[in-house]
């Protein structure tokens, strides 16, 4: 018998050079949703845009990217 099971999301925000994995809050909430939950702790995630899912080590992985140039 097939067993289904609902693969784990991680999402993956980029920041100052290191990648930042943030655990799923709400399994039913939205990429968007969780994109908003974090907001309030990492601010550069207001302006980020979000990759299309890849599915690595039994996880699905969102990254958030930030869409603000460097300065300088």
């Amino acid at each position: 018998m097939l067993l289904a099971t609902p693969l784990e999301r991680v999402f993956i925000l980029k920041d100052k050079g290191q990648d930042i994995r943030l655990t799923d809050p709400e399994p039913r909430w939205s990429v968007e949703a969780v994109m908003n939950y974090y907001a309030n702790v990492y601010p550069i995630l207001t302006t980020a845009k979000v990759s299309p899912p890849q599915i690595k080590d039994d996880a699905v992985e969102y990254k958030f990217e930030s869409v603000m140039g460097t300065k300088g």
